[in-house]
C-alpha cells in the first residue's frame, strides 16, 4: 500500500508551498530530495493549524536553524572519516588523561582522520590541540560556566556554537565514523551511553567505541567491570552487548582498534529491505560457508549471500563488493561480530591496509523513523 501523502487540507496553503519551493530551486537549483524538503514546509504550516506556543515553536525554530547550520559546516568534510572525542572538561594539562588525548589526537590525524570534541577545556582542548585546528571541529554548547570554546578551536568556522543538548548529540552522532572516551564526568558518561545506546538499538551505524585510559589506569576497567557484575549479570544486557566497545590503556591499540574497524569494511545499507555489509574484499565460497554457521542466528531467512557490487552513497566512492543478509534488525551487537570476522579474514591473509581514502567514505546517516513520515 503507498504511503499517505504528507499534505496540508488546503488547496490554495499546497499550491503556495509548491510555488515557493519551486522558486527556491530557480534560484539555487534543486534539491537532492524535493518532496523531503516540501514536507518541511508543510510542517511549519501544519504549526500555525495546531496553534502550537510560542514557546514550542522558539524550540524548533533554534534546533531547526542550529541544525541546519552544523549540516552546512560539516558538508564540505563529509567524505573524510572523523573521530568523536569525549573527556572532562576539568582534566588539567601535563596529567596522565591530557597526555593521552593529545596523543591519540595527534595519531588519529596522522592516519588521514579529523577529530570532532565539545570544543571545551580539559580532555577536548588536549585532543583538539594533538589534531591542529585544520583537522579539527568543535561542537560547543553554550553553559554559564565551564564550556567556552579552547583557544585552538575559537573563532575556527569549524567551531558550532548550540543552545541544545540533542541537536549537539544529533550532530556527533550523524559525523562520527568512530567514538574514543577518555575519564570524565556526569558529560561523558551520558555521552558514552548515548552512543552505545543508539548502536545497540540501530538507531546509528555501528561504528568502533574505544574508552581509553591513563596509562596503567583503571578508571574505564572499574566502570568495565560494574558494567559485568552489575548489569550483564542481572540480563539487564547481553554478554553480546560488550563487544560493542573495548577498553585500553595504551594510545596505539586504541588506533588499531578504529582502523581495524575498516579494514575491510567499509560501510552498509539497506537494500531491498535486506542488510548490504560494503566491503573492500569479499569472502570466498569457503570463508562465506565458516561466516554462515557462525552467525545463522542474526538472520532471518537464508543465509549470508555474496552481493553484487554496490555504489556508495551519493555515488562518493567506488562500487563495492559486500555480504547481503535479511538481517533480523535486532542483533546489532552480533553484527559488530560479523564485521570483526570480515575484518580478520583480510587480517589473516594480510596484514591490514591504512584507512581509506576520503573520497571512499560515506557519511553516517541517523536510522530513518517511518512512523516520523505518517500523519498522526
Amino acid at each position: 500500500m503507498a504511503r499517505k501523502r504528507y499534505e496540508l487540507n488546503d488547496p490554495d496553503l499546497e499550491r503556495l508551498v509548491a510555488q515557493s519551493l519551486g522558486r527556491a530551486q530557480e534560484i539555487h537549483g534543486a534539491a537532492e530530495d524535493e518532496d523531503l524538503v516540501r514536507q518541511i514546509l508543510v510542517t511549519a504550516m501544519r504549526l500555525v493549524q495546531d496553534g502550537a506556543s510560542a514557546r514550542d515553536l522558539k524550540l524548533l525554530n533554534s534546533a531547526l536553524k542550529e541544525l541546519r547550520h552544523a549540516f552546512r559546516v560539516f558538508a564540505p568534510y563529509a567524505h573524510q572519516r572523523k573521530v568523536a572525542v569525549f573527556g572532562s572538561a576539568r582534566t588539567q594539562p601535563g596529567t596522565a588523561d591530557w597526555e593521552q588525548a593529545w596523543s591519540f589526537a595527534e595519531r588519529i590525524v596522522e592516519a588521514g582522520w579529523m577529530v570532532i570534541t565539545g570544543a571545551g577545556s580539559g580532555v577536548m582542548a588536549a585532543a583538539q590541540g594533538g589534531a591542529g585546528r585544520e583537522a579539527s571541529f568543535g561542537v560547543n554548547i553554550r553553559l554559564p560556566f565551564e564550556q567556552r570554546a579552547n583557544e585552538v578551536i575559537e573563532g575556527d568556522h569549524k567551531c558550532i556554537n548550540f543552545r541544545y543538548f540533542f541537536t549537539r548529540k544529533v550532530v556527533f552522532v550523524k559525523e562520527a565514523h568512530a567514538i574514543a572516551l577518555f575519564p570524565g564526568g556526569f558529560g561523558t558518561h551520558d555521552e558514552a551511553a548515548e552512543a552505545l545506546t543508539l548502536i545497540q538499538t540501530g538507531k546509528s551505524e555501528v561504528v568502533p567505541v574505544v574508552f581509553v585510559d591513563a596509562p596503567g589506569g583503571s578508571y574505564w576497567r572499574e566502570w568495565h567491570a560494574w558494567m559485568v557484575s552489575h548489569v550483564a549479570e542481572r540480563g539487564f544486557l547481553s554478554r553480546e552487548d560488550l563487544s560493542l566497545y573495548r577498553i585500553t590503556d595504551d594510545v596505539d591499540d586504541a588506533i588499531r582498534e578504529i582502523l581495524k574497524f575498516y579494514s575491510n569494511y567499509h560501510s552498509s545499507e539497506k537494500v531491498r529491505g535486506r542488510m548490504v555489509l560494503r566491503l573492500r574484499k569479499a569472502p570466498d565460497a569457503e570463508a562465506l560457508e565458516v561466516l554462515n554457521e557462525e552467525f545463522a542466528d542474526i538472520v532471518d531467512r537464508g543465509g549470508l549471500e555474496l552481493a553484487e557490487p554496490q555504489p556508495v552513497a551519493d555515488g562518493a566512492g567506488p562500487q563495492l563488493p559486500g555480504v547481503m543478509l535479511d538481517f533480523d534488525r535486532r542483533s546489532w551487537a552480533r553484527l559488530r561480530q560479523l564485521i570483526d570476522a570480515l575484518n580478520q579474514m583480510v587480517a589473516a591473509a594480510s596484514s591490514p591496509p591504512r584507512d581509506a581514502s576520503p573520497l571512499e567514505i560515506v557519511p553516517i546517516a541517523l536510522t530513518d523513523s517511518a512512523e516520523a513520515e505518517e500523519e498522526a
